[in-house]
């Protein structure tokens, strides 16, 4: 099958990352597709929250509304079967003896990037964009640029393809990718995301704090918070 350049297939949980990226694939794809998955993550609102953060990416550029298209949504249960983890049980969020914290799901996005891969063959789409990166992250192997490379070797042997894995994120801090968004789309964007967007491990969205909804303790919030902390500082001093 050929696979249009001019075409991206984002993966998009709901969260600040995600929905970053899409505002990336927007500016510069003709067609942009979503993917999301509901692997019975602890924090399962984000789902609610990506549908109202579509529908909102349609109504603040009809540019990008006329590109965005369908939105896909899988479910996994086979995580939560596989054994406890901070993100799919009400377990303690700690660091493990293997020096992982406990919301490390194993195999979570290379399961998320193959589906991803085997939607974009079907669909005659070359670019898959997901928001993984190795600056300001939690210590995940599978959002390691190594990772990311070795998944798009192995996709692309077992589909005989030739698939781009986009990961626009890779090498920003938190405060980055805030100043990405306000790039991308300005303080509507921004305001978008802050509002919108679900980042809390613990799904938490009763408190509204100057950065967005969440707990504000769980290591997400907490990068979530610095991020938007040093997004703001820089914005202040005109950097």
């Amino acid at each position: 099958m050929e696979h249009t350049t001019d075409s991206a297939l984002v993966v998009f949980s709901g969260g600040q990352d995600s929905a970053t990226c899409l505002a990336w694939a927007l500016s510069r794809f003709g067609r942009v597709e979503t993917m999301g998955f509901d692997y019975g993550q602890r924090h399962a609102v984000e789902l609610a929250c990506r549908t109202e953060v579509l529908a909102r990416l349609r109504a603040l550029s009809p540019p990008w509304g006329t590109k965005l298209g369908p939105d896909t949504l899988l479910t996994l249960d086979a995580f939560q079967q596989l054994g406890e983890t901070a993100l799919t049980h009400d377990v303690e969020i700690t660091m493990t003896a293997s020096g992982l914290p406990s919301t490390f799901v194993p195999g979570r996005n290379l399961i998320f990037l193959t589906l991803a891969a085997a939607q974009a063959y079907r669909r005659g789409i070359k670019h898959i964009v997901t928001g993984v990166c190795e600056t300001d992250f939690s210590g995940y192997p599978d959002c390691r640029d190594d990772t990311m490379k070795a998944l798009q070797v192995a996709v692309n042997l077992g589909m005989q393809a030739r698939l781009v894995i986009d990961t626009p994120l890779m090498w920003l801090t938190k405060a980055q990718t805030w100043g990405l968004a306000h790039d991308l789309g300005g303080q509507a964007l921004v305001e978008l995301i802050l509002e919108h967007t679900h980042t809390c491990y613990q799904g938490s969205r009763g408190t509204r704090h100057a950065w967005g909804y969440g707990c504000g303790a769980c290591p997400a919030c907490e990068l979530r918070a610095a991020g938007y902390a040093g997004y703001r500082e820089r914005s202040a001093s005109g950097g």
